[in-house]
């Protein structure tokens, strides 16, 4: 088992989803809703969880599979953002930038993960609301478990004083950068630009602001030849091909990513892929 790999996942199916309208102004890959079915929206969002779950769960992977029939919460769905789980048994919970997803985060999930595993404690940083500072969970870093090095693209929703406490009680090196998306819009999280897998890393390098953080970030994610290093374009990431997940089974690593991604990523990287995962 690699310690890039979790075998069990959390997810929310929420049961009235709809787009924030708090969160559209500075999410560049959120698009407007307007002209949308409210109720076909939600009823496709609740379809969609209910056939990932299951997917999931026929690969192989643990699945706790909580709902969500509240009407306030249109991100619930995104839990990630506000828990993220370590070796060791250790929890974190973190500050979000936008009041209405601050109420995302749940006891009864916490709960369920103290009586399921041996959770040492739970590290709450979301008092730093209070002074303006975020830090949303592993969609504002994407964490290198094996070199232990935290990887953030600057933004509202990734602040380094936040950031650097968290890597302070968990062990992990920050690195942060600057990166925009294809229309110059700063990129609000970093896993939708960099996921790293076991063996493997894809990557937005283009978007990174300075060539020199660039080469930097690159040369330590393929360090040694430890990783094969593939760069994605900005129609892959469009598509959410850098938004992927390795998760462990009993018959091996697997990738978790969305249709949509998988048909945006070409025959060669699939290939790359494929020969760990």
């Amino acid at each position: 088992m690699s310690v890039q790999s979790p075998s069990a996942v959390v997810m929310v199916r929420p049961h009235h989803f709809s787009p924030n309208p708090h969160t559209v102004a500075d999410n560049g890959f959120q698009p407007n809703a307007d002209g949308l079915d409210p109720d076909r929206l939600a009823a496709s969002a609740y379809d969609e969880v209910t056939r990932a779950a299951a997917a999931l769960e026929a690969a192989g992977v643990t699945v706790h599979l909580f709902e969500d029939e509240t009407t306030h919460r249109p991100d619930s769905v995104f839990p990630n953002n506000w828990i993220s789980t370590h070796s060791g048994g250790h929890i974190a919970l973190f500050p979000m930038f936008t009041p209405n997803r601050r109420t995302e985060r749940r006891g009864d999930i916490v709960e369920l993960l103290k009586t399921t595993y041996r959770v040492q404690d739970v590290i709450d940083y979301s008092g730093l609301e209070y002074d303006d500072v975020f830090l949303e969970g592993t969609g504002a870093m994407v964490l290198d478990h094996e070199s232990r090095i935290a990887y953030a693209a600057r933004s509202n929703r990734a602040d380094p004083i936040a950031l650097e406490r968290f890597c302070t009680n968990f062990g992990y090196e920050p690195m942060v950068f600057d990166a925009v998306d294809g229309r110059g819009v700063a990129v609000y999280h970093t896993n939708v630009i960099l996921s790293i897998a076991t063996d493997f890393a894809l990557v937005a390098a283009d978007m990174f602001v300075s060539p020199a953080r660039r080469d930097e970030v690159l040369g330590r994610l393929g360090a040694r030849g430890r990783r094969d290093v593939i760069a994605l374009d900005n129609a892959q990431v469009d598509a959410f091909a850098g938004n992927a997940l390795e998760l462990w089974t009993a018959q091996g690593r697997v990738l978790a990513l969305s249709r949509t991604a998988f048909d945006a990523l070409t025959a060669d990287q699939r290939a790359r892929i494929e020969r760990s995962a």
